[in-house]
């Protein structure tokens, strides 16, 4: 694994393989939209850690959901307004405009907050799911972003008027199986560029993912990774910069002009 070079060097690098890649991936984390205004939900410095004292896990976990779900919507509700006030960042329009550009053939998401979409992206597989949708957890009536919106701030705990279970939006809590596996997976085979972004690759199955790379992975993380899953004999090149301000500099040397 390279790393170390200054960021002038390495940003070199990276427009150097994005020019010469005809099929670019992204697998995004956490860290790629904190600086819109999203919380980091696992790290030392989360919201829910430092402020709340409080396992982040538990908030998404499946079974707790279904013992105590007002738990999980007196936050989603704080986590909603959140969504209103934020925009994409530097790093969602470059990878949008390297869609545009033909050279980007997809997104692998493990965020829930459709930056990737609001930039531009149009192939995206969120593999955590979204908010976009919610769905009653006995017998599956589901419900559009506007609707799920307004039963969320007019109960504490949003009822089915059809039978009266728990709804639940269409995120993938710990617990549940992720979506778009076998999606994701031919992707990340077929690209020739994995870009890494903002995920320390601990949680599975996106930590895995990596591993079916056989081209160059270039993993731009502010912070300790998982090397766990990575493939041992791959051309891997690891950028520990801050995600926008990096890709600011990859740009300087592609001269792409973003919306």
């Amino acid at each position: 694994m390279k790393s170390g070079m200054n960021k002038k060097a390495l940003a070199r690098i990276c427009a150097d393989e994005i020019e010469k890649a005809t099929n670019i991936v992204l697998l995004s984390g956490a860290g790629m939209s904190t600086s819109a205004g999203i919380p980091d939900f696992r790290g030392p410095n989360g919201i829910y850690r430092r402020q709340l004292g409080i396992n982040p896990e538990k908030i998404f976990d499946i079974d707790y959901f279904h013992e105590n779900p007002r738990f999980f919507y007196d936050f989603h509700r704080e986590f909603l307004k959140t969504l209103k006030t934020i925009k994409p960042t530097y790093a969602h329009k470059f990878f949008a405009t390297l869609e545009k550009n033909g050279k980007l053939k997809g997104v692998i998401t493990q965020n829930i907050d459709s930056l990737h979409q609001m930039a531009g992206n149009k192939n995206v597989l969120e593999i955590h799911g979204g908010i976009w949708k919610s769905y009653c957890i006995r017998c599956k009536k589901t419900w559009n972003y506007e609707e799920s919106i307004a039963l969320t701030f007019s109960q504490d705990v949003p009822h089915c008027d059809q039978c009266g279970g728990v709804i639940k939006p269409d995120i993938v809590f710990f617990g549940e199986m992720v979506k778009y596996l076998e999606e994701s997976q031919r992707l990340v085979k077929e690209s020739d560029l994995l870009f890494v972004v903002g995920s320390s690759l601990v949680v599975t199955p996106a930590a895995l993912l990596p591993g079916l790379a056989k081209g160059k992975i270039v993993i731009v993380n502010k912070g300790e990774i998982n090397k766990l899953y990575l493939p041992r004999s791959g051309d891997i090149l690891h950028v520990e910069e801050e995600i926008d301000e990096f890709f600011k500099s990859v740009n300087k040397f592609l001269g792409y002009k973003l919306p």
